[in-house]
């Protein structure tokens, strides 16, 4: 039974990608519910069949004591078949109606509302570009995708489980006041205008304050997953109080802000319990007064009595499920910041694959600054013939990472055209793009995952013979082996820790090559490539990178200007511009900036350091 609910609908369900989700909340929430059309017209139906139920039930309570005023006998004659069949009612038909309602809500639509979003969400976020990445949080992005599908669950729920119910309640009430005396409508309907002023003052004040207050908190986990994630920096520099103060600046925000939404919950408690005095009062007192008259029954003064409990002890219930309700929109609202951004970085529709034949590169008039003035690259044309062998650097900020990103399209050329065999690589599909590349960076982060898993994710199809061949190509194969964790797994099946911090510098390099071992792929980029490795593993990985740039067109940046002296052709960038090119002998006999950097170096190494957006050194 409970699979069937939970199978009536498939969060995985395939729907249409949007690059350009909407930014307003409700279309953004409707497009999340079309696979939920009918369960969400089912369960608002059985939330209003089950109220009405309810208020049938106080009705016919207020029945019963106005037929047990004669003779016991007789009333049984009279009534008691109508005694059991509202007693069968009772036992089995109500427990299936309610069993049905809560089926569609808790099993139906909970865990399947806020997966379909979570899943949805993280597939649009992970296709965005890097660039994006770069401009935000890492675990604020995480927060909102983890926060936003049970805010927006839990608005659902709200929606079903209080406010249709309570609508339906409401309206059966008015029929059943209606039906024992007109007038005894008065005061509820006098009450319920309150109530909905204070609701309306509730509600436009909570929405903005629940926005706040998730804000808040996502700026706190921000900031601690910043530390987290940087702990080595953090004790190096012994930091600690420093990053203590930092954490608190956000966690005071986050108090005063959730202060703040805490202030109109007891207003709008403390005037409730008002309300629902003169509620009791207006209604109960009516009744009396008809009663003393001769205008209503006592079962008609009995109903009206329990209804206004019923709706004392509910008024609390739907007012705070309201305030739920919007509290939840506002955390969606500030989530949406992160899931509903528009992708900046697309393909074309219809882009083919990039088919490669031959590894040629053609670079024309490429200028990119990363929307600002300076730094980038500066209209550099360039062309590599397949299969060359092509050694780059530069000073810091000189354009070398920026050269490598757009080769594999992290960004888009602001100016000129980067093609691959005569096809734009901005023509054609992204991830055909990048299965054509391998690439070894200088950062060598694994996924907090297995030694295998982080090989293979060069070529998951790949066999375990294949993997083992490329760690030992690696000089990794005899190291992974001695590996163990806490859990006691060992050698290929060891944990790496976030970013691979389990392993050592020389270690997570050794992995990495691996995975582009495997790979295989006809291009092939090196940024600083053995720049974590000691001298011996190096010399004995330099053996298999010179294998592994055979047949393929390779661009090179390296420290150790010794490892690109071999190369076919050396290129020296300079403030985004290429300005010497030409074989190790010949920008030697140029004296220019190579040959500069060569007399300078200790060792074959060129002491300058790259950074990242404004350019790794090489």
């Amino acid at each position: 039974m409970f699979r069937f609910f939970e199978r009536l609908v498939d969060p995985y369900c395939d729907y249409p990608r949007q690059d350009r989700p909407p930014t307003k909340l409700w279309p953004f929430l409707r497009g999340y519910s079309v696979p939920f059309k009918r369960v969400f017209a089912l369960t608002a139906l059985a939330s209003v069949v089950v109220a009405t139920v309810e208020i049938a039930l106080i009705w016919a309570m207020g029945w019963i004591v106005d037929v047990l005023g004669g003779d016991p006998a007789q009333v049984w004659a009279d009534h008691g078949t109508k005694f059991i069949l509202l007693a069968l009612f009772i036992l089995f038909l109500r427990p299936v109606l309610q069993m049905l309602d809560v089926l569609l809500l808790n099993n139906a639509i909970m865990p399947n509302f806020g997966t379909l979003i979570r899943w949805r969400a993280h597939g649009h976020v992970l296709r965005q570009s890097v660039g994006w990445f770069e401009n935000d949080f890492a675990g604020r992005i995480a927060n909102r995708i983890m926060q936003t599908p049970p805010a927006a669950g839990e608005a659902v729920f709200q929606v079903f489980d209080a406010i249709t119910f309570a609508l339906a309640y409401v309206v059966g009430a008015l029929v059943m006041l209606g039906q024992g005396d007109v007038r005894l409508m008065i005061p509820l309907v006098l009450w319920l205008a309150l109530y909905a002023a204070l609701m309306r003052w509730t509600i436009k004040r909570v929405g903005p304050a629940s926005k706040a207050a998730s804000d808040a908190r996502s700026l706190v986990t921000g900031r601690v997953v910043d530390s987290y994630s940087n702990i080595h920096s953090v004790k190096m520099f012994a930091h600690h109080d420093r990053e203590l103060e930092f954490a608190r600046e956000a966690i005071e925000k986050a108090r005063e802000t959730f202060a703040a939404e805490m202030r109109i919950f007891t207003i709008m408690d403390v005037t409730l319990v008002a309300l629902n005095g003169l509620l009791i009062v207006g209604v109960v007192g009516w009744g009396l007064l008809l009663w003393t008259q001769g205008q209503a029954s006592v079962g008609v003064v009995a109903a009206a009595t329990a209804l206004t409990l019923r709706l004392n002890a509910m008024t609390g219930w739907i007012m705070w499920a309201l305030t739920s309700l919007f509290r939840e929109l506002g955390v969606v609202a500030e989530g949406m910041e992160t899931i509903a951004q528009p992708l900046d970085l697309v393909d074309d529709k219809d882009a083919p694959p990039l088919v490669l034949t031959d590894g040629a590169i053609t670079i024309q008039d490429l200028s990119h600054h990363y929307g600002r003035d300076t730094g980038g690259l500066d209209g550099v044309t360039l062309n590599i013939r397949p299969g060359e062998k092509i050694g780059l650097l530069g000073r810091s900020g000189a354009g070398k990472s920026t050269l490598v990103k757009l080769l594999l399209r992290f960004y888009d050329v602001e100016q000129g055209r980067i093609l691959i065999d005569g096809q734009d690589i901005c023509a054609v599909t992204q991830d055909s793009l990048r299965s054509q590349i391998g690439m070894v960076q200088q950062d060598s982060a694994l996924l907090h995952r297995s030694v295998r898993d982080n090989i293979l994710y060069g070529r998951p199809d790949a066999s375990e013979a294949e993997m083992i061949a490329a760690a030992t190509k690696a000089e990794a194969h005899d190291f992974i082996l001695t590996l163990q964790d806490p859990q006691g797994r060992t050698g290929y099946d060891v944990q790496v820790g976030e970013r691979g911090v389990k392993l050592s510098g020389g270690q997570r390099q050794r992995v990495t090559l691996a995975r582009v071992i495997l790979k295989d792929a006809p291009i092939l980029l090196l940024d600083e490539a053995t720049s974590a490795l000691d001298s011996e593993v190096e010399a004995a990985i330099q053996k298999t990178l010179y294998g592994m740039m055979e047949g393929k067109t390779v661009i090179a940046i390296a420290h150790r200007l010794s490892t690109i002296a071999h190369m076919d052709r050396i290129l020296v960038l300079d403030q985004g511009r290429i300005v010497e090119e030409g074989t190790h002998d010949a920008l030697l006999a140029q004296g220019g900036l190579y040959a500069g950097f060569w007399a300078r170096q200790s060792g074959g190494f060129l002491t300058t350091d790259d950074d990242d957006e404004t350019e790794a050194t090489a």
